[in-house]
């Protein structure tokens, strides 16, 4: 399993055009670890605490939930 590295999440922000933290790191996720599935991503996700307190402030508590936000980005 993949582990969020946040210096590189840091340097990837910098040139997003989005505001939203989480979408950041969707988009940064999708581009630095090229990750596509809603499952990895939520697992990855729910094991990094700054990721889960992401996740935490839309209520997302599940792979389906992350999709459902997934296709409102």
């Amino acid at each position: 399993m993949a582990r969020i590295d946040w210096d590189e999440y840091k340097e990837f922000k910098k040139l997003s055009v989005r505001d939203d933290k989480l979408e950041i790191l969707i988009e940064f996720v999708r581009s630095y670890y090229s990750m596509t599935s809603p499952s990895e991503m939520y697992e990855v996700f729910a094991n990094d605490d700054i990721a889960q307190m992401l996740l935490d402030k839309r209520s997302i508590d599940s792979a389906e939930k992350l999709e459902g936000f997934l296709r409102r980005v």
